[in-house]
């Protein structure tokens, strides 16, 4: 089949690789645009950018799929398909209605669950026992499509959002080609969702990142699994901030926001949260005991 892929992040990368190994023709890969980012502000290209630039594919990327220029321009190549993995625009309707062309996407939860922007995250934060990927037809309404293929996986407690991400991209490549098949032999079918059970993952917030030592130490770790590696859970410390790239449960109780230990222990409101790696404002990720040789702390010491 000719087809468009639309993506962006790393989950995007081994689905894009898939489709191109498989005799499918990837007419043109779009992605967002270049964003600014460090502290010299430079532009970087997304994942799918570099990754299509290694493929040899051609690589568009528009601010707006919006305009005559982009439909025109996507109704020139003439695909069969457009395939989309966290693109991270919503297509407009004046796309989708373009006579004799269909468009998946690969959602990164068990739809109806987790419709939006975060759905990996949202579910680690949850602390769901499970997940999965959704093959499913794009309509106008935000993740709402009929669903062609599902497969679920499940969700270990201390799966970071890098780890589960890595292993449902995997999944998603399988899947894509699966789907891809049954469009091509028509005998896909396609299946309504149940739009009473839908949830939704609402886009990451910064003011969500900060820490609240007022939750229970199992929910404070689910946090920082779910934000790691961006954009990371964090907390005050003699006035610095301190991100926990690691962190584990431990039974152990204390007024809420203090340290009780000389290993980096913390109390919440439910047991304690134990740092294991963490990440002081512009120095390297290291060890706890790395940071406690060259950093003094006092058990009641509070934190914010």
């Amino acid at each position: 089949m000719n087809i468009i892929f639309m993506g962006t992040p790393h989950f995007a990368v081994p689905i894009l690789k898939a489709i191109n190994d498989s005799g499918h023709k990837i007419l043109e890969v779009y992605t967002q645009p270049a964003t600014k980012s460090g502290r010299g502000q430079k532009f970087t290209q997304s994942e799918i950018f570099h990754c299509a630039e290694k493929l040899n594919l051609k690589v568009r990327s528009p601010e707006t799929l919006e305009t005559s220029e982009e439909i025109n321009h996507i109704k020139k190549l003439k695909p069969d398909l457009v395939v989309v993995v966290a693109y991270g625009k919503i297509l407009p309707a004046k796309l989708l209605d373009i006579d004799n062309l269909s468009f998946i996407n690969v959602h990164a939860s068990l739809l109806p669950k987790w419709r939006g922007a975060a759905p990996i995250q949202r579910s680690i934060m949850n602390m769901d026992s499970e997940t999965g990927i959704s093959i499913m037809k794009i309509v106008p309404n935000l993740d709402a499509g009929p669903i062609l293929m599902q497969e679920k996986i499940n969700i270990s407690q201390d799966e970071s959002f890098t780890d589960l991400s890595k292993k449902m991209s995997e999944i998603g490549a399988k899947l894509i080609l699966n789907s891809i098949k049954l469009i091509e032999d028509k005998k896909a079918v396609f299946v309504e969702q149940k739009e009473s059970e839908a949830t939704y993952a609402k886009k990451i917030e910064k003011n969500e990142t900060k820490i609240n030592w007022a939750e229970s130490a199992k929910k404070i770790i689910a946090k920082i699994n779910a934000f790691h590696p961006n954009p990371g859970c964090w907390f005050e410390l003699e006035n610095e901030r301190i991100k926990i790239i690691k962190a584990k449960e431990i039974k152990k109780t204390g007024d809420v926001g203090t340290i009780i230990d000389n290993e980096m222990t913390i109390a919440c409101s439910k047991n304690a949260v134990r740092i294991i790696e963490l990440k002081k404002e512009g120095k390297k990720q290291m060890l706890v005991d790395e940071y406690l040789r060259g950093n003094k702390i006092k058990i009641g010491q509070k934190v914010y």
